[in-house]
C-alpha cells in the first residue's frame, strides 16, 4: 500500500512510501482509508519537528484527521464490513494518569499519551489502518466521506461544552458568538452556534473567495474588522492563536463573557498575550472567563457527529475546497486565501 510519511523536523524527507499492508491483530478493524484531512499541526510534525516517531521506526504516516471504510470487523467489534468510520487520535499514556483512566485524555496530567499521525503512532493517511474498535467513531452513510471533517468538529464540541459547563457557574443567557478566523475550526464553531439558535459574527481578514460566502449561507454575520462588529459578544470562539487579536477581542466582550481560546500560536505550548489582559479592571469587574481548550475525547467525537449529521450536506461539501491526490500530498501545504478545508484522497 501507499502512505504519505515523514520524519519530524526533516520536510526533505516527506514521501509517499510502499508500506506493507497492515495486519488487524486480534479485535482490531481494518479499514480502508479514504481522506485524511489536512491542518496545521501535521505542518509543525512535518517542518517544526512537533512530533515524535513511532519507536523503533525510521518515518512515521502523517495525518490525524481520518475517515475509512471497514473492509474486516470482528465479530464482537460493534462494527460490521462497509461500516464508514474515523479513528480517535489521541491515546492514553501506558500507565494512565488519573485523567487518562476517567476516559478523558484531553486532558492528561503526565504528558505521556501518545497521538495518531503526531506523537509516536502512525496516522491515517494511508490506504489501509488499523484501529481498536474503541477508538473508532461510527459515521453515517449518507454523511459519506464528509465524515473526515468530524476530528475537527470534535474540537469544536469540546470548547462549546466548556462554554456550557463553565456557563452554569451563574446566570448565563447567551445571544450573540463571535469566532475568530473563518478556516475549517472557525465554520464549525460558527455552524454550532447557528445550531444553537445564537446570532453569529465571525471575523477574517479575507474579503473575496469562499470564506464570506459560506458564512452568511450559514445565517452569520462576516466581518473584516473588529471595530465593525458593533455588538459585544458573549461568546468567543478564537481559532487563530494571535495575542494580540485576544487582546483587543477580549475589550469587546458583554459581561459574563466566555471565550475560548482553540488556536495555537505556532509550537509553543501556550498563547501568549501581555499579562496585563489578565488583570484587566474590565475583565474582572464583567466576571469574565477565559479558558483554552484542545484535542477531544469520545463524547466529543460522538457529539461532532450528531452535529454534521445535522447540518445541510451541501454546505459542508463545500468546506472541502481541494482534494489532493496521495502522489501529491505534500501540496497540501500550499494553502491559499480561496482555500478552508484541503484533504488528501487516499485512492487517487
Amino acid at each position: 500500500m501507499r502512505a504519505a510519511t515523514v520524519v519530524p523536523g526533516r520536510p526533505e524527507r516527506s514521501a509517499v512510501s510502499e508500506l506493507p499492508d497492515p495486519t488487524a491483530r486480534p479485535g482490531q478493524l481494518l479499514v480502508r482509508g479514504l481522506l485524511a484531512g489536512y491542518c496545521r499541526v501535521d505542518r509543525d510534525v512535518t517542518e517544526r519537528g512537533l512530533g515524535m516517531l513511532p519507536p523503533g521506526q525510521d518515518r512515521m504516516v502523517l495525518f490525524h484527521e481520518s475517515v475509512g471504510q471497514v473492509l474486516h470487523a470482528p465479530a464482537i467489534s460493534g462494527f460490521r464490513d462497509g461500516d464508514l468510520v474515523v479513528g480517535v487520535v489521541r491515546r492514553p499514556d501506558p500507565e494512565p494518569c488519573e485523567a487518562c483512566a476517567a476516559g478523558q485524555w484531553d486532558f492528561c496530567l503526565n504528558g505521556r499519551y501518545t497521538e495518531r499521525g503526531i506523537r509516536g503512532l502512525h496516522g491515517y493517511g494511508a490506504q489501509q489502518w488499523t484501529v481498536e474498535p474503541q477508538f473508532a467513531i461510527k459515521v453515517s452513510s449518507s454523511l459519506g466521506d464528509l465524515g473526515v471533517l468530524t476530528e475537527p468538529a470534535s474540537v469544536v464540541a469540546k470548547a462549546w461544552e466548556q462554554v456550557d459547563m463553565i456557563g452554569r457557574r451563574a446566570y448565563f443567557a447567551p445571544r450573540r458568538a463571535l469566532v475568530t478566523r473563518a478556516g475549517p475550526i472557525g465554520m464549525l464553531a460558527a455552524l454550532m452556534g447557528v445550531q444553537r439558535g445564537l446570532e453569529v459574527h465571525v471575523l477574517d481578514e479575507v474579503t473575496a473567495g469562499p470564506r464570506p460566502d459560506l458564512v452568511r449561507a450559514l445565517g452569520a454575520t462576516y466581518h473584516t474588522a473588529l471595530d465593525d462588529l458593533r455588538c459585544r459578544p458573549d461568546i468567543v470562539i478564537e481559532t487563530t492563536g494571535s495575542g494580540r487579536l485576544v487582546q483587543e477581542v477580549l475589550r469587546h466582550t458583554a459581561p459574563n463573557a466566555i471565550t475560548v481560546l482553540t488556536g495555537l500560536a505556532g509550537h509553543h505550548r501556550t498563547v501568549p498575550f501581555p499579562a496585563r489582559t489578565l488583570v484587566d479592571d474590565e475583565v474582572v469587574l464583567d466576571n469574565d472567563v477565559i479558558v483554552s481548550s484542545v484535542n477531544a475525547n469520545l463524547r466529543h467525537y460522538k457529539q461532532a457527529v450528531q452535529v454534521l449529521d445535522a447540518a445541510d450536506r451541501d454546505w459542508l461539501a463545500r468546506l472541502i475546497t481541494r482534494r489532493v491526490p496521495l502522489d501529491r500530498w505534500t501540496e497540501v501545504f500550499d494553502t491559499g486565501p480561496d482555500d478552508v478545508k484541503v484533504v488528501v484522497d487516499l485512492q487517487a
